[in-house]
């Protein structure tokens, strides 16, 4: 029999990853991330165990597997922002369109969700990590798009400042979901603080990494 081409294997990837995280998400939410164990994800998604953590090699990443787009967003949007626009800009026109969008990446996932994570010490702590790896993605191409030396701080500083809104707007989506408000309420109240906290970063950050 001959193997299959790369683009099927790559699908067929996709499909098992994605099937494995459904599988995952459901037994979270029914029993508590706490309470559920790999070979219960394993044996729900009716693969092997191994397969499981080949895709997911911690626990915490089958609840939380948008990590990818969370941790390197704000670097894109820095990386493909338009000529004459700074880095600030670019990170807040693309959080107010995610915003606007009840994007789960940045925290509108709903209250069974939102209460799942706030249940486990396990994924605050990882989501916390997230935080942190997206801090350094953005220094990395704030250093990168301004030719700053190796080791430089303001690429630094300018990445925390910016990721200490995002990490500040994500909480209060979280716990405002936890509270009962609607998405709606929720993305008109963050929409506001949002612009608010960008204009305060202007001072410092406006002339920015301007492309």
């Amino acid at each position: 029999m001959s193997e299959a081409p790369p683009g099927l294997r790559a699908r067929k990837k996709q499909q098992t990853r994605a099937h494995i995280s459904e599988q995952a998400t459901r037994l979270f939410l029914e029993r508590g991330f706490d309470n559920v164990t790999i070979a219960d994800v394993a044996a729900a998604a009716q693969v092997a165990k191994m397969t499981v953590t080949n895709y997911f090699p911690r626990k915490e990443d089958l609840a939380l597997d948008l990590q990818e787009a969370f941790v390197q967003g704000p670097a894109a949007a820095v990386r493909d922002r338009a000529v004459g626009e700074s880095a600030l800009a670019a990170v807040r026109r693309s959080l107010l369109i995610a915003i606007a969008a009840h994007d789960p990446v940045i925290g509108f996932s709903g209250p069974a969700f939102a209460r799942m994570i706030a249940a486990s010490s396990a994924l605050t702590a990882r989501v916390r990590e997230f935080h942190d790896q997206r801090e350094r993605a953005l220094a990395r191409a704030l250093a990168e798009e301004t030719g700053a030396a190796p080791g430089a701080i303001g690429p630094r500083v300018a990445a925390v400042q910016l990721g200490g809104v995002l990490r500040l707007l994500f909480d209060e989506i979280l716990w405002r979901t936890l509270d009962g408000h609607p998405d709606e309420e929720i993305a008109r109240v963050v929409s506001a603080q949002a612009r608010e906290a960008f204009t305060l970063l202007e001072p410092a950050l406006q002339n920015y990494a301007i492309r």
